[in-house]
C-alpha cells in the first residue's frame, strides 16, 4: 500500500506565500506524474498543477506565474512540493496530492488526504 500525506496548509493574508509537501510512503517502485489538486466549497476538483517524473511541469491558468511545482525523486525522499505566492482569497480551497505509483508489478492513482489553504481578504 502507498500513503502520501500532505502538510504546509494553513491561513494567510491575500499577496502573501504558503509551501505546501507531499511525502509518498510504501510498497513505491517507481513514482510516475505527480500533481496538486484543489477543491473548494461547492466546485468539482480541479487541477493545480502536474509534474512529470522528467521534470515537466503543468498549471492551470489560474496559478501560472504565482505557482511552483517541483518533486525530490531521490530514494529517501519522494515529496513534491507546491510554492504559493501572491495568493488569492480565490485560491482557498482543500489542496490534495496525487501520484501515480507502481510497486513493480502495477500502478496505480494515489491520493492524500488533503490540506486546508484559507487566504483572507
Amino acid at each position: 500500500q502507498v500513503q502520501l500525506v500532505e502538510s504546509g496548509g494553513g491561513l494567510v493574508q491575500a499577496g502573501g506565500s504558503l509551501r505546501l509537501s507531499c511525502v509518498a510512503s510504501g510498497n513505491i517502485f517507481v513514482i510516475g506524474p505527480m500533481g496538486w489538486y484543489r477543491q473548494a466549497p461547492g466546485k468539482q476538483r480541479e487541477l493545480v498543477a502536474s509534474i512529470t517524473s522528467g521534470g515537466s511541469t503543468d498549471y492551470a491558468d489560474s496559478v501560472k506565474g504565482r505557482f511552483t511545482i517541483s518533486r525530490d525523486n531521490a530514494i529517501t525522499k519522494k515529496t513534491v512540493y507546491l510554492q504559493m505566492n501572491r495568493l488569492k482569497p480565490e485560491d482557498t480551497a482543500v489542496y490534495y496530492c496525487n501520484a501515480w505509483v507502481s510497486n513493480g508489478y502495477n500502478g496505480n492513482d494515489y491520493w492524500g488526504q488533503g490540506t486546508q489553504v484559507t487566504v483572507s481578504s
